[in-house]
């Protein structure tokens, strides 16, 4: 298998748009929150176990997961997040394994907000975590998902501190400026990893 970078970072910190520029320079991204959203499809196992968990009342009408009430309840009551993470982590897990596996790149990316906080790190050969401040963690989720401060936090509480993630980093990306400024740290970072997986594929 190619080299599998693993990467990360808290809400609002700029995940996506650093997915976004590794993509565009060709590079597989497995993304664990589309596969969350895929494995609870309407018609899918887990959404049915959920639906006879929460109450049918989780799904709008045309049967799909209200995603925000389930927010409500998992973030408001841990014994709720334990359940759904127990049954959802492992199915997740399958599915980006099975992704990865089928990889050609010389390196892919699987970026995920909860790295490090569950057992998807063990996937991947070197960690990225992407850094900023949380004041443009909350600038920036609050304009992309209309979530005031409270609900920022909330979320941020239930990740690593800025601390310990970085102090899990093999690569970090400090995300506190321009665009311009994030792609030339990906530029960077995209040779590095290129040069690593060539090594890697001469030593196989």
């Amino acid at each position: 298998m190619s080299l599998i970078v693993g990467l990360t970072g808290g809400i609002g910190s700029g995940k996506s748009e650093a997915s976004k520029r590794f993509a565009e320079r060709g590079v597989l991204i497995v993304d664990a929150d589309i596969v969350a959203r895929k494995v609870v499809e309407r018609g899918s196992a887990a959404l049915a176990q959920i639906a006879a968990h929460f109450g049918s009342d989780i799904l709008d009408a045309a049967g799909n997961l209200n995603r925000s009430k389930l927010r409500e309840i998992v973030f408001s009551t841990p014994t709720e997040k334990q359940w759904l993470e127990s049954l959802l982590h492992p199915i997740i897990n399958a599915e980006i394994r099975r992704q990865l596996a089928n990889s050609t790149n010389i390196y892919s990316i699987l970026a995920s907000p909860l790295l490090l906080e569950t057992q998807q790190f063990l996937l991947v050969d070197r960690i990225l975590v992407i850094d900023t401040s949380e004041q443009h963690q909350l600038e920036r989720a609050g304009q992309r998902d209309k979530n005031n401060d409270a609900q920022i936090k909330a979320i941020m509480q239930t990740q690593l501190s800025r601390q310990e993630r970085c102090a899990r980093a093999t690569d970090i990306i400090q995300n506190h400026g321009s665009i311009d400024e994030l792609d030339v740290q990906i530029e960077k970072l995209h040779q590095l990893y290129l040069e690593l997986a060539q090594s890697a594929a001469k030593r196989n």
